[in-house]
């Protein structure tokens, strides 16, 4: 696969990277229903033999559950992939979310996590939400000082805007940003990926497939039987107005892809990439035969007709 240098750092990633949201399983307020675990350590472990050199995990997913699967699928390998982990969600008594930028809190954090991981060193730590922004300042601070410790190797944020970034650069500079990217979320396109380009922050997008909806697999009868406990069954994506287009849409992608003997969510990926701010995307699998699916769109590339013919869809159907 591919390989593109990522940002300030010295990594060169693949084009994909193994995003693990899905694999924290129940018993947080994201999740996406019941994961077996084992299903879970061998979609990782296809994910590495197919070339992905990466994998994005978050101290949230499950309250760390996510972080002990990539451990445990990555136990006794000679040959590890670079590890991206998240700091900043804290689970609360009654086992919700909240944010919190203290310095105390971000350091508690990363020890829990390289625990969790079973590392010495974090390959990219990073903010998880700018939430509160009122201690971006300090959480940042305190990122800096990790790396300068030696207990990560890189520091980024997600999910900053322009001005949050540029808080942050005044104390350090920024690796990397992970926003949401997809065909259905464009907000980025406006001044952040620009501000990326110029300050040569590496881009790594997450749910270029809108958590599943752009693959092709999806009609309203199934997002009907999503299970209570799986987010997608709340989000304004899957329910109507919206989910008529997004359907359409979906069609339309694998409509493209069906020429190049490619999915609707490979061509989904694809044009995430076309973006020259854009480093690579993280796709996420809860099986192995998920990887199977959207591998290709690590070298796929659109022609520019075909861009023009998903844009003109979007325009249309704004």
């Amino acid at each position: 696969m591919q390989t593109r240098h990522f940002g300030n750092t010295d990594m060169e990633i693949t084009t994909l990277g193994l995003g693990t949201f899905a694999l924290g399983g129940e018993g947080w307020p994201a999740a996406w229903g019941p994961q077996d675990d084992n299903e879970s350590v061998a979609t990782i472990h296809r994910a590495l033999e197919l070339g992905i050199n990466w994998i994005d995990t978050a101290a949230v997913y499950g309250f760390g559950h996510a972080e002990e699967i990539v451990a445990r699928a990555l136990k006794g390998r000679s040959e590890r992939p670079f590890i991206f982990t998240k700091c900043s969600r804290r689970p609360t008594g009654d086992g919700k979310i909240q944010g919190s930028l203290k310095a105390a809190s971000i350091r508690e954090e990363v020890e829990e996590s390289l625990r969790r991981l079973q590392v010495d060193v974090i390959d990219l730590y990073q903010i998880h939400w700018p939430n509160p922004d009122e201690d971006i300042e300090e959480g940042w601070t305190t990122l800096a000082e990790l790396k300068a410790e030696g207990k990560v190797r890189h520091i980024g944020v997600s999910n900053f805007n322009v001005n949050q970034l540029e808080r942050a650069y005044k104390i350090a500079p920024v690796s990397s940003l992970q926003p949401p990217y997809s065909l259905l979320r464009r907000d980025i396109e406006k001044d952040v990926l620009d501000f990326c380009l110029q300050h040569n922050i590496g881009v790594i997008v997450y749910s270029p497939m809108a958590s599943g909806l752009l693959t092709g697999k999806w009609n309203v009868q199934r997002v009907q039987n999503l299970p209570d406990t799986d987010w997608r069954k709340r989000s304004a994506d899957y329910q109507e107005p919206r989910l008529y287009r997004n359907l359409a849409l979906a069609k339309l992608l694998q409509t493209i892809g069906h020429g190049h003997g490619r999915s609707a969510g490979e061509v989904a990926i694809a044009w995430t990439l076309r973006h020259p701010a854009v480093t690579a995307a993280i796709v996420g699998g809860r099986h192995p035969g998920q990887v199977d699916e959207i591998i290709g769109a690590g070298d796929f590339r659109l022609s520019e007709q075909e861009i023009a013919q998903i844009e003109d869809f979007a325009q249309k159907n704004q």
